[in-house]
């Protein structure tokens, strides 16, 4: 579990290149600049981890690339104790990026293999989410709701209606909609039966899975 002076090296270039790419939320850079993504790779990736690209971590589940990362975390417009629902917690760098900016953050992973390892790997690195949860992230978890906000990082063919209906009013779902290419979808809660909808740019990411067990 080692961070070295040339890892945050590494890292510093990384924000400056999201910085250029557009990523503006201070928080979200800081989060970045201070989380070691090395260690959520598998080893034979460690030298390349600080690149902007997504790798496989198991399972046939990937890390996205931190822009995509950055640039979903920042339409969440994240506040301290936020209460943040995650649908696919994968290898755990997002739910650490939304820890380290001080939200309550509830994760739900469909994958028990990455759950498992997850759940070990950020205690030990002193990253403690609300709840992690093994189950189907098209129910959510309404026990828990209402969320400040909640972010899907899979692909999804449909916005799933458990989701919207557990967002709180003037809370915001980020989500990427479609078959191959997914359109990065944000979605602000108006009222009860109100959504305001946004359509922000062409995205990949491996499919939403529905619970098969």
């Amino acid at each position: 579990m080692k961070d070295t002076n040339k890892h945050q090296g590494l890292r510093n270039q990384l924000v400056k290149l999201l910085s250029q790419k557009g990523i503006t939320d201070k928080n979200v850079l800081e989060a970045i600049n201070k989380i070691p993504r090395h260690l959520f790779l598998e080893s034979g990736f460690e030298d390349f981890a600080y690149q902007d690209k997504p790798f496989p971590i198991g399972a046939g589940q990937t890390i996205s690339q931190p822009y995509t990362v950055a640039f979903q975390t920042e339409l969440l417009q994240v506040k301290k104790d936020d209460k943040i629902l995650e649908i696919g917690t994968g290898s755990g760098y997002q739910t650490a990026v939304l820890c380290v900016m001080g939200a309550k953050v509830y994760s739900v992973e469909r994958q028990n293999e990455l759950f498992k390892k997850t759940s070990t790997l950020l205690p030990k690195m002193g990253i403690r989410p609300k709840h992690l949860s093994f189950g189907d992230g098209y129910k959510g978890l309404p026990n828990y709701a209402p969320f400040d906000s909640i972010i899907v990082t899979a692909g999804a063919p449909f916005i799933p209606q458990p989701l919207m209906a557990q967002l709180k009013i003037g809370g915001r779902l980020v989500i990427p909609v479609g078959e191959d290419v997914q359109v990065m979808t944000l979605l602000i809660r108006k009222t009860e039966t109100q959504f305001e909808k946004h359509e922000l740019g062409d995205f990949r990411f491996v499919p939403l899975l529905e619970d098969k067990n």
